[in-house]
This record gives C-alpha cells, sequence and structure tokens, in this order.
C-alpha cells in the first residue's frame, strides 16, 4: 500500500475531527453500540429488561480490581448463547474529580491521547471479550448488557483503562448464560475435505495472485468464499472486520462522520489492487486503532464473474501490514507485509469461523501452487500454496437483514 506524502496530517485530522463528533454526539454512539448486538427471542419484565427464552444453563459471579486490565472468568461460550452482565461497583482514578461506576467516566479531551481497549467508550467502563486475546474484538458491558454472543471462546471481562493507568475499586460482575434461542442460526463450522464445486476447474478459472494498476503482480490469492453479498458482509463485520475507505477524500469525509472508535482509524484508505480487470470490491481491517498507519491486518475481496452451484464466489487476499519499506517501484514509501503470508489466511480462519456464520471449512491446494513470490511494491513473502475455503450459512445474510 502507498502511504500519500500527507497520511501523517491526514491521520491528525481523523482524530481531531471523530473526537469532535464523539462528544457531539454521544447519542449516535450509544446507538452504534446498540446496533452491534444480534436480535434476541425473550420477554420483558416490569423493568424494560428482557428475559432470554433459553434455558439458563450457568450463573456465576466474579470480582474484579481496579488493578486488573482483564479476568479470565473461565466461561466458555458457544455462538447463539444469550449472555446477561449486570454490575455494581466503584472505582476512582488518582486524577478523576470523583468515583465512576461500569458506565465509565465520561470522555474528555484527554481521551484522544490514551490507547483503551474499547474506543468507543469511556475510562473505567467495564468491557469483555470472547475468543483468542489476539483475534478477540473488546465491546461494553457497562452496568447492565445482555446479548447474543456472536462468536466461540472464552468470555473474558475488564477494564476499559491502558495498563498504566489503573484505578482503586472493585466491580462485582454478575454471569449468567443462556441456552441459544430456539431457531439461532449459529453453529460450529464443519471441518471437511473438500466443498462441493471448489475444485481444479474453478481454480483454473482463478488467478494466481492480483495485481496493481500497472499489471505488476503482487499479493496471491489465499482465500474463498462461497455466499450472498449479504453473508459475506455479515460475517466479516461479526468477526469485527471494518471496511475500507477506497479512496483518501472518502477517509477525510468518514472521519468526519464518525465518532471516535477503531472504525475511525482502521478506514484509513487501502491502496486499489486488481483482479478480474477491476479493483477490489471490498477492503476489510482488522487491527489496533492507534497503530493502524504502522500495522494492521487487512484483506481484499473481488466477487468473481462466475458462480459455482449457483451461489455467489467471493476471492480474496490477505496479508499482515507489520512496518514500513521502500517501493521499489518509485523509491517512495510503502506498507511491509509479513512474508509468512500464510499467518494472515489463517488469521482470516479463525476470526470468521469464530462468528457461527460458517457452515463449512477446507484448504484447497491447486496444481502449481504459489509457494514463493514478490509483491508489486518489491517485497518478498513465501506461503504454503493453500489455499482456504469457506462456504457461508445460507441464514447468515438473512440474520443481516433483520439486523439493520
Amino acid at each position: 500500500m502507498k502511504i500519500p506524502n500527507a497520511m501523517t496530517k491526514l491521520a491528525k485530522l481523523f482524530f481531531l475531527c471523530s473526537a469532535f463528533t464523539a462528544f457531539a454526539c454521544p447519542a449516535r454512539l450509544a446507538a452504534q453500540l446498540v446496533r452491534q448486538d444480534n436480535p434476541v427471542t425473550s420477554t420483558s419484565q416490569s423493568d424494560g429488561r428482557t428475559i432470554p427464552s433459553g434455558k439458563r444453563r450457568l450463573s456465576q459471579e466474579v470480582q474484579i480490581t481496579g488493578e486488573q486490565s482483564w479476568s479470565d472468568t473461565g466461561i466458555d461460550v458457544q455462538p447463539g448463547e444469550h449472555i446477561v452482565i449486570t454490575a455494581t461497583g466503584k472505582l476512582r482514578y488518582a486524577d478523576a474529580k470523583e468515583d465512576n461506576g461500569p458506565e465509565g467516566i465520561t470522555r474528555g479531551f484527554k481521551d484522544l491521547l490514551r490507547i483503551l481497549p474499547f474506543n468507543g467508550a469511556g475510562r473505567g467502563a467495564l468491557v469483555g471479550r470472547i475468543g483468542d486475546a489476539e483475534i478477540a474484538q473488546p465491546f461494553l458491558l457497562g452496568a447492565h448488557r445482555d446479548f447474543v454472543a456472536p462468536v466461540a471462546g472464552r468470555l473474558a471481562i475488564g477494564i476499559n483503562q491502558a495498563n498504566d493507568d489503573t484505578g482503586e475499586g472493585t466491580y462485582t460482575v454478575h454471569i449468567d448464560i443462556h441456552a441459544p434461542d430456539p431457531g439461532a442460526a449459529y453453529h460450529p463450522a464443519r471441518q471437511v475435505p473438500t466443498i462441493s464445486g471448489v475444485d481444479a476447474k474453478i481454480f483454473a478459472k482463478l488467478p494466481r495472485r492480483v495485481a496493481d494498476k500497472n499489471d505488476n503482480p503482487g499479493d496471491m490469492v489465499n482465500f474463498l468464499i462461497l455466499g450472498s453479498e449479504d453473508a459475506m458482509q455479515k460475517v466479516f463485520t461479526a468477526a469485527g472486520w471494518v471496511k475500507v475507505d477506497a479512496d483518501v477524500r472518502g477517509a477525510v469525509l468518514h472521519g468526519v462522520l464518525e465518532s471516535i472508535s477503531k472504525e475511525s482509524y482502521l478506514t484509513m484508505p487501502m491502496s486499489p489492487l486488481y483482479l478480474f480487470g477491476r479493483a477490489q470490491d471490498y477492503g476489510w481491517a482488522h487491527a489496533e486503532p492507534i497503530k493502524v498507519v504502522a500495522s494492521r491486518n487487512h484483506l481484499r475481496v473481488w466477487k468473481a464473474p462466475f458462480q459455482v452451484n449457483g451461489q455467489t464466489l467471493w476471492v480474496g487476499a490477505a496479508t499482515h501490514d507489520i512496518g514500513f519499506e521502500r517501493d521499489e517501484r518509485n523509491d517512495g514509501l510503502t506498507h511491509k507485509i509479513d512474508p509468512n503470508v500464510d499467518l494472515e489466511r489463517d488469521y482470516v480462519e479463525k476470526t470468521l469461523i469464530a462468528t457461527g456464520l460458517v457452515a463449512e471449512v477446507t484448504h484447497a491446494l491447486p496444481a502449481g501452487p504459489l509457494k514463493e513470490a514478490r509483491t508489486a511494491t518489491g517485497g518478498s513473502f513465501h506461503s504454503d500454496g493453500r489455499v482456504l475455503v469457506l462456504k457461508l450459512n445460507e441464514s447468515a445474510g438473512k440474520i443481516s437483514a433483520n439486523a439493520s
């Protein structure tokens, strides 16, 4: 990815524009957080809260002190299970004027300089995550939260604070886990030797590598997804990936409109690469907000000009930006990718199958596999040549439509 000379100034502009919107529009930020929940089947209590219809399988109470960043609850959850969390208690930060509860401190200007686990909430808020810490996306819990688990994995709770900026006090957290609601569309992915229709004939139609605008070969094609456009968008969104702006102008506009959150930084523009004679249809990114200029997991997706057994085929190239290097085409500055591109392919697999929206998963080894090459900018990479193939649940797109 070529880095424009004005990128540093642009990043600062994102900071200021995003911050202004966050402080001016707290209601909008709250609405964004609400929309991240999955629809659930439940009944209402007199206080307006909901009672999950699934049978309660576990009830547990844990305490987390202000000195802890994250605490392992010891609870493994499955996609579709309904989680109800209620928290009480107080924390006090040395520079704060008063105590704060699980909802956290109202965001201030200094929050622009803090790297918090979840930038969509204030310092000291109770947050959670499900799954491997390396890929799990933190989310707000606050004083009360009931939601459907979008992914499988170990439930951890934490405090939205930097490791060197801890508070004094304790939160008491009550956790109830309910069985999936009837008709829940979340299911574990099946590991299969092959996926119907994805065979040698299909790979013969697919380019092995993407190219830049001058047709210089670049990143390798290392994953395929079978599913509708709605289902494809749903699975990436559920896994914590965010859409990336297509150009700098779009990124500036997005920075003005969005709140201070990971999306404001992750959507910094991704350079166009080409497959099937056109630039990517979608760009997705997954990274920590402040580090996004230098490092992020990212990928590009193209809709294939043909179908597989009547289903849409999405063709992707995923790489992990780990720093900067010289662009051998023009001596400019460009992102350096991790040369072991299989690690990013596996990262994509882990994040997507954890959502419960993938029906089948396999790895295919095309004839004459690509195992070593250079990107369009001159960086080297290597692979075992296998291509990840995912088939999405047919109901994934329907969930997206219902949740929008």
